[in-house]
């Protein structure tokens, strides 16, 4: 997958200077987690959820008024509020 490829996985608004998020991550698409930016209790409930560095996710949907965004880790669905997914530093999945 080139570069470009990746970059259409994401949302069209996301800044080229700035790590996507998950955050930025349309409905469908794969990425897998490059880091977390969250600290304390925060980062300590999305490690406990499955959200590791590595681990590849979905973004499954997002609610009508668009917070919150549901994604899938493994076999599990996970539900995180829209400043949560910002804290998430994702790259596209190749597979």
């Amino acid at each position: 997958m080139t570069i470009k490829d990746r970059t259409r996985a994401m949302a069209p608004d996301t800044p080229a200077s700035t790590p996507p998020t998950l955050n930025d991550l349309r409905p469908g698409r794969r990425a897998r987690v490059r880091r977390h930016r969250a600290a304390g209790p925060v980062r300590q409930r999305l490690l406990d959820l499955g959200i590791l560095p590595g681990t590849c996710i979905a973004m499954v949907r997002s609610a009508p008024l668009n917070d919150p965004v549901e994604i899938r880790v493994g076999a599990v669905s996970v539900t995180l509020r829209r400043h949560e997914a910002r804290t998430i530093e994702v790259e596209a999945d190749d597979a």
